[in-house]
């Protein structure tokens, strides 16, 4: 578990700089740097999200010790 959450979360980093070449910061709420800046927030919300299954399992393993 903890070699997939770590993957996806290199896949989400790499979308984010993919996505980030992207963008057009005169119009970035136009086109195609509007489907850039909402992949980027689906980008951080997926590392959040992550980072929290990570926390939990850690906290979970260690309540399993108890």
């Amino acid at each position: 578990m903890k070699i997939l959450i770590l993957i996806l979360t290199v896949l989400a980093i790499s979308l984010i700089i993919f996505n980030a070449t992207k963008l057009n910061f005169e119009a970035l709420l136009q086109g195609e740097s509007f489907t850039a800046v909402i992949t980027i927030v689906a980008a951080l919300c997926t590392i959040t999200l992550l980072q929290i299954l990570r926390i939990s399992k850690k906290i979970e393993k260690l309540q399993n010790k108890r």
